[in-house]
């Protein structure tokens, strides 16, 4: 039998290559203030990309991003500018 460890340990053997300077997600914080999705944003983001700021507005660690696309599936339309990091950044996934 084949033991796959746990989601962290798993996680751990991905490879993330950071695009220094060049966040590949851009939030308007005038649309999470009109929409108030920042608590959303937070709460669906498994990898905790998004983090409420005391002002209210939205920021993000794009370093920890999975690439999974799950912010753009619920976030109101114009607040998430969203790409993938150019090739060999971002996060290049060991197993399935």
């Amino acid at each position: 039998m084949v033991t796959l460890g746990s989601v962290p340990e798993r996680l751990a053997r991905n490879r993330y290559e950071l695009d220094e300077g060049e966040s590949h997600i851009q939030v308007d914080q005038d649309a999470v203030r009109r929409t108030g999705c920042g608590p959303l944003l937070v709460a669906i983001c498994s990898a905790h990309v998004y983090r409420l700021e005391d002002d209210g507005s939205v920021g993000v660690e794009y370093a920890a991003c999975l690439e999974c696309g799950t912010c753009l599936a619920v976030a109101p339309p114009g607040v998430l500018s969203w790409h993938y990091p150019r090739g060999g950044c971002g996060v290049a996934f060991r197993e399935g």
